[in-house]
């Protein structure tokens, strides 16, 4: 078993080596995506690799590789980022059935910038909601996910997922 799980950990130090250096850009057109996008589908894992998948309303582009949710009422969610990070947001457009995957690493912020826009992100849409955490996604890769002969292509970001 350990020696399974030492060539599992330098297949996962390797991936992350060779996405050095490969820099993810959510384009314009992504953006828009997520602008006319309601709901977001949060995919995550346990440790022992046991999917949880979560509609969520609060999420936002903060920059051209990273992406906020606002954790609200996350628990198996939260649970399954604290201890293994790994996350895919899938987001699309119904009218014009556009599409994309990111996938990456979160982290939690509870206090400072982010979190602060996170609170105000709540506020401006309930009264009765409160902010727990923002979650912080560094975007390492970037998937079509638009029906078609691209779908699944990857448009971002290193192999190695």
């Amino acid at each position: 078993m350990g020696e399974k799980k030492e060539s599992h950990f330098a297949r996962v130090a390797e991936r992350e080596e060779e996405k050095r250096g490969e820099e993810v850009k959510i384009t314009e057109e992504m953006e828009e995506v997520f602008a006319k996008a309601g709901i977001w589908a949060i995919a995550t894992a346990t440790e022992e690799g046991i999917p949880n998948v979560v509609p969520m309303s609060f999420v936002k582009v903060l920059s051209k590789n990273q992406l906020m949710l606002v954790d609200n009422f996350l628990k198996k969610t939260r649970t399954n980022l604290l201890t293994n990070p790994n996350i895919a947001v899938s987001v699309w457009d119904a009218e014009t059935n556009k599409g994309y995957q990111f996938k990456g690493k979160a982290r939690f912020e509870t206090s400072g910038e982010i979190f602060d826009a996170g609170v105000e992100m709540v506020r401006q849409k309930s009264d009765k909601l409160e902010a727990q955490a923002a979650v912080v996604i560094n975007v390492e890769e970037i998937f079509v996910t638009t029906p078609g002969p691209d779908a699944g292509k990857r448009v971002s970001g290193a192999a190695g997922w």
